[in-house]
């Protein structure tokens, strides 16, 4: 077998769409820097209804929102103002701190929006988690095309294209897209790698995926991915980290003691606001649902 584990994600309703929660979970606390994995939609919400994600704070990681539909109004405290769409990738480093919110366009909202894609968070690496805050919006992607296959690199290095997306810690992160009968190797040179379908069917050395599963890939393997009806599968994974990193809510650190700093910070406000979107403040949850912190 290929395969070191299948995580089942846990789903939460949020509203009119799902989000599903890969990692961090008992089975599968990181893959490569990848320490959050949440797959959501597709959904398309009523009328009048939206996405609202208000200003929240995050430390020592960086944010990688992919979409496959729809589009979001990225607003920060770095004063950033970016609509993520289909084919562009928004990575906002935390560093030292920062507070984003995310929400459906105005020009979305009237006719429904459309939701459909990915959040991830990527753990900075050792003596670069207090890096200065940090985003950018990468559209221009290298794409992998041959007979029914389309795969677009999103971070890293992958089938000798390498994306401009600024990487922290060895990264590799893809969008694949197969058709009727489409199949792509699968590199084996990462040391942790992940396969999640998404959309459709694939089989990974024929081994049908389950949908919205994230599967955990043995190191130094090659294998194929392929398809007979067409699928649509997320390839991410990276370079293992050594030490540990804790989770409490939207805070990740390898230091328990930063991230009690950073509670404390947030409930006595002294994080910045957002520009344009300072209106809202979230408590700090007493039992949050992404906790990886014993």
């Amino acid at each position: 077998m290929t395969v070191l584990k299948t995580v089942t994600p846990v789903s939460h309703d949020l509203g009119g769409f799902q989000v599903r929660r890969a990692v961090p979970s008992a089975e599968c606390r990181m893959v490569g820097p990848f320490v959050f994995v949440d797959q959501f939609g597709p959904a398309h919400l009523a009328p009048g209804q939206a996405m609202d994600v208000r200003p929240h704070p995050h430390i020592n990681l960086a944010t990688v929102t992919w979409l496959f539909e729809g589009a979001i109004d990225h607003r920060d405290s770095l004063g950033t103002f970016s609509t993520i769409h289909p084919g562009t990738v928004n990575l906002m480093t935390a560093g030292s701190g920062i507070v984003h919110s995310e929400r459906s366009p105005q020009t979305e909202r009237a006719n429904g929006p459309r939701l459909y894609g990915m959040q991830t968070w990527l753990a900075l690496p050792d003596g670069r988690e207090e890096l200065a805050p940090a985003f950018e919006a990468v559209s221009d992607l290298p794409v992998v095309e041959d007979t029914c296959v389309s795969a677009r690199v999103i971070m890293g290095e992958l089938w000798g294209k390498r994306a401009a997306t600024t990487c922290y810690a060895e990264t590799i992160y893809a969008e694949i897209n197969l058709g009727p009968a489409g199949a792509i190797p699968i590199d084996a040179e990462a040391d942790e790698r992940a396969v999640m379908l998404v959309g459709g069917e694939a089989s990974l050395d024929g081994h049908p995926l389950e949908l919205y599963a994230l599967v955990v890939l043995k190191p130094g393997e090659a294998m194929t991915l392929s398809s007979g009806c067409g699928g649509k599968i997320m390839l991410l994974g990276g370079e293992a980290f050594k030490t540990h990193r804790y989770v409490y809510w939207n805070f990740v650190s390898s230091s328990r003691e930063r991230i009690e700093q950073a509670k404390e910070d947030w409930k006595a406000r002294r994080f910045p606001l957002v520009p344009g979107d300072d209106k809202e403040f979230i408590p700090l949850p007493e039992k949050p649902k992404t906790v990886s912190y014993p």
